[in-house]
């Protein structure tokens, strides 16, 4: 009678580590949609441009609409998970999510595809923060929490390596369809999961939303990214370029005047501007931001390069890229542990330079005739960079702010990472875009990427503090 009192209450303890299992892999899926579907749309854009018979810049706006989107609404997606709670929040993201990637497979021109590469943007920065704040109430002890955080960025490091090779795969063998549809059964799975597993959580409807702070943010980029496009084919000079570029300035002078008026009233602010004063905060997204601008829009310029210059297939485009997104993938856990053992300057300040290095190394070569290993070496350099940079940046911005805001900083981050990626997109696109010969300008405008990064070896060399902040 006794061992039989005892089997059900280890069958119950067993149990729960399962539970949490399943619901890490649900969650975690639902994040893998987010990040595959930045990097798995570059590889198939040459196919889309012929079917559409697309601009460059029409292949920046279906590249940056998703970007765009997702970068702009992060930090009012927190919020929002607040309010409506993680839960109910993460489910239906997940559902338009896979809703709207069955959409894009029916998109029958560019402008339709560009729609719906906003709304999955969208929709997709609500899945970010409700995944962290599932992780929370899951695994409410922090040695636990911390061993699901490790597999969780593992997942979501794969799905950056994975996405140009799956891109290239999808594109070549069953056309660029395809990895829309991917996400749908991805999707599926993820619900099923998180559903069932996930506890539920309390929406704190106390949480107010900053839509003035919202509308301004999302103009400011917006019109930033419009003038941008638009300067490739029109030039600085065009009336409606320079004035979407005053606007711009004008929308992000209006959003830092509004959060300062917030923060004074005692307001929630969506990103309040008493952070800056931490000088490792500001430099912290500054560097995020040139992280991003480097590796997406090297991935933008290079997939062109590759599809028309080299006259490379999509797949063998993804296997090209595996240089660059093998190190995301497998270095990111060698690159957490010495930052913790040694602060973050040190690998933040070489991350930098090896990503700096990897771009400057091909300028020279970015023709017909040039040797490929030279490519994937700079790739390899880039990729570990990447590796090095991005912990320690995490690291630094977290530990630079109040506990209590540590959720705000993080979606910071994110908001400055996806905002370099628009601007890399748009800058080095309207580069490519400005010229009748393309190909003369693809070792420019990686030279301009390389500069950057350099630039952000300085920042976080000078800022970035040496040890980690306690917690």
């Amino acid at each position: 009678m006794t061992t039989q009192a005892r089997q059900p209450g280890n069958t119950t303890q067993t149990a729960e580590p399962k539970k949490r299992d399943w619901l890490l892999l649900g969650i975690s899926l639902g994040y893998f949609m987010v990040l595959l579907d930045t990097t798995v749309v570059v590889v198939a854009l040459p196919a889309i441009a012929d079917q559409f018979k697309a601009s460059v810049d029409s292949l920046q706006w279906i590249s940056n609409g998703y970007t765009l989107a997702f970068a702009a609404l992060l930090l009012t997606a927190g919020a929002l998970s607040d309010r409506l709670g993680a839960k109910r929040l993460f489910l239906a993201s997940s559902a338009a999510f896979a809703l709207i990637s069955a959409l894009s497979i029916f998109a029958q021109n560019t402008g339709t595809l560009v729609t719906l590469r906003v709304l999955l943007g969208i929709v997709g920065a609500g899945l970010l923060p409700t995944s962290m704040a599932l992780f929370v109430n899951g695994y409410p002890d922090p040695a636990r929490r911390a061993k699901a955080m490790g597999v969780w960025a593992a997942i979501t490091g794969v799905a950056l390596a994975a996405g140009p090779l799956v891109g290239g795969l999808l594109t070549d063998t069953l056309g660029w369809q395809a990895i829309f549809a991917i996400n749908i059964p991805v999707a599926v799975l993820s619900i099923a999961l998180t559903r069932k597993y996930a506890p539920p959580t309390a929406p704190n409807r106390a949480r107010s939303l900053d839509l003035p702070g919202q509308f301004t943010a999302v103009a400011a980029l917006a019109l930033l990214t419009y003038g941008l496009i638009a300067s490739g084919t029109s030039g600085f000079g065009d009336p409606v370029v320079y004035g979407s570029l005053a606007a711009a300035v004008l929308s992000g002078v209006a959003f830092v005047l509004i959060e300062k008026r917030r923060q004074a009233r005692g307001d929630d602010a969506m990103l309040p501007m008493s952070l800056f004063k931490a000088p490792v905060f500001s430099a912290g997204l500054f560097a995020g931001l040139l992280v991003n601008f480097g590796l997406s829009g090297a991935m933008f310029v290079l997939s062109l390069f590759f599809q028309t210059v080299n006259k490379a297939s999509a797949i063998e485009t993804g296997l090209l890229f595996l240089p660059l997104t093998l190190p995301t993938a497998f270095n990111g856990a060698y690159a957490g542990r010495l930052v913790a053992k040694i602060g973050p300057r040190v690998p933040a300040t070489l991350g930098f330079v090896l990503m700096g290095a990897g771009t400057a190394v091909q300028v020279p070569f970015m023709h017909a005739s040039a040797p490929i290993v030279v490519t994937m070496a700079g790739l390899l350099l880039l990729g570990f960079g990447i590796s090095f940079a991005m912990p320690s940046l995490i690291t630094a911005v977290i530990g630079s702010v109040p506990k209590e805001r540590a959720g705000i900083g993080g979606g910071a981050l994110n908001a400055f990472r996806q905002t370099g990626a628009v601007l890399g997109v748009a800058i080095l696109g309207a580069m490519i875009g400005s010229s009748a010969d393309a190909a003369e300008n693809y070792g420019p405008a990686m030279a301009i990427a390389a500069a950057l990064l350099f630039i952000g070896a300085l920042v976080v060399a000078g800022y970035v503090g040496r040890k980690t902040a306690k917690s």
